[in-house]
């Protein structure tokens, strides 16, 4: 029993934190919505314009306040009380449901209403983001937060595999203004859960006092640390060209498979059921730095490219599945090597950096994987975006291959100077602990 409990105990650990707990829940609610009208307004959009290049435009939009002001939302993060922010942010989230919800039910909603409505999400998503990335330290504290973080990645993707396949039977069904309307309602959870909590059992970071060039700071900061600023290079690679489901799963299903709302919700689902197989793994077995954030893009990438080659409906709900876990596994590796390598007073900024690599370059590549798809087909789409998380997992090897040689010159030096240290203290005429000058070293073979 105790070997079987073991596991168990390590895979959810951070659930016995009550803060996390609370909020683990309420999210798990709200996210189930989520996808639900991310999976509604994507097929009705593709329904209102039958346009691959239209699809591009609205997440691109929708995203786009993240790559302007993502960076001077990690200031505020850092400079406000992030509980306080995600309980306003959050429910301004579910009035934009509502908003939608009541036009795509009356049969009144149109194109450019959509647009509107997806940048004032985008706007909400920008500033919230990084407050609830950086928030999940403050609730578990440092030696959790690695479990937190995939938990959180699993809840998301578990979110993944019953939000779409709801959707796609919703919408087929009922219609896609039910999906926003449910969503709404789901936000009443989260913030529920975000007021509920024990203030006095958090650990939150001194918040960072107004002054100029914050924002500067946190770019030079991210430059100089090369286990913050590969990750994220790796991160806008990828989230450039492969994070793009949403422009390319509603054309694969209509087009490619010749499938309806539900073809689409179901693929997406497979994803998300993918995701939960290996986010559990990852909260129990994962670790962090360059070398397993390489693998997982490794394996995200080889996923993906399955996907654009499956000649049918079933193998591709299989490498759907495949996908997610390399999606999740890469995404809490990520995510977790920046919170435990950056300071406290940093972390806002760090993460919003990595919210703008995910979702800020979404306005880059939602449009032009739109194009690509119009102008080809799902599968060459996909199959980008399969490339360019092999380049990334290539970029993060040499990477560490790069930092690990440095670090064994340095330590060399180190000896080198040690040993000179000690000869030099045995000779007449030395003080201890200084060297005397030596001849240059002839270059080495090796």
């Amino acid at each position: 029993m105790k070997r079987i409990m073991a596991p168990l105990h390590r895979t959810f650990s951070a659930l016995s934190v009550p803060n996390f707990r609370l909020f683990f829940y309420g999210q798990s609610i709200s996210l189930v919505g989520t996808w639900m009208q991310s999976v509604a307004q994507s097929w009705l959009v593709y329904s209102l314009t039958h346009s691959a290049t239209a699809l591009g435009l609205v997440v691109g939009i929708q995203t786009l306040p993240v790559l302007l002001l993502g960076p001077y939302a990690g200031v505020i993060a850092d400079r406000t009380d992030k509980r306080r922010l995600m309980v306003v942010l959050q429910a301004l989230m579910g009035v934009q449901a509502l908003v939608l919800g009541v036009l795509a039910v009356a049969h009144v909603v149109t194109f450019w209403e959509v647009c509107v409505l997806a940048v004032l999400l985008g706007l909400n998503n920008t500033f919230e983001n990084p407050a609830r990335q950086s928030f999940v330290l403050e609730m578990v504290g440092g030696e959790q937060v690695r479990n937190a973080v995939s938990l959180n990645s699993t809840m998301v993707n578990a979110a993944r595999a019953v939000g779409p396949a709801v959707a796609g039977l919703i919408i087929a069904t009922a219609g896609v203004g039910i999906c926003f309307l449910l969503n709404a309602v789901s936000f009443v959870a989260v913030v529920c859960s975000l007021i509920a909590m024990d203030k006095k059992a958090l650990q939150p970071s001194k918040p960072t006092g107004r002054g100029k060039g914050q924002l500067r700071e946190g770019f030079s900061y991210v430059a100089h640390e090369p286990r913050l600023g590969v990750p994220l290079l790796m991160m806008a690679l990828v989230g450039t060209l492969a994070y793009e489901f949403q422009v390319s799963l509603p054309v694969l299903a209509k087009q490619t498979f010749h499938g309806g709302p539900e073809t689409y919700g179901f693929l997406t689902a497979a994803m998300g059921a993918g995701a939960v197989v290996g986010g559990l793994i990852t909260a129990t077995r994962g670790k962090t730095g360059l070398r397993p954030l390489s693998i997982a893009a490794l394996g995200f990438g080889v996923a993906v490219l399955c996907v654009s080659v499956s000649p049918v409906l079933g193998l591709a709900y299989g490498a759907m599945a495949l996908v997610g876990w390399g999606s999740v596994s890469f995404l809490a590796t990520g995510n977790t090597t920046l919170q435990l390598n950056s300071a406290p007073n940093m972390r806002g900024r760090v993460m919003a950096l990595w919210a703008v690599a995910f979702l800020g370059s979404t306005p880059i590549g939602g449009p032009l994987i739109g194009w690509v798809i119009a102008a080809t087909s799902a599968r060459i789409g996909l199959g980008i975006g399969g490339v360019s998380a092999l380049l990334a997992a290539g970029l993060g090897f040499a990477a560490r291959a790069h930092l690990k040689a440095r670090r064994e010159a340095v330590d060399a030096a180190d000896a080198d100077a040690a040993i000179d240290a000690r000869q030099g203290a045995g000779r007449p005429g030395v003080s201890p602990g200084t060297a005397p000058a030596l001849a240059p070293r002839p270059a080495s073979s090796s």
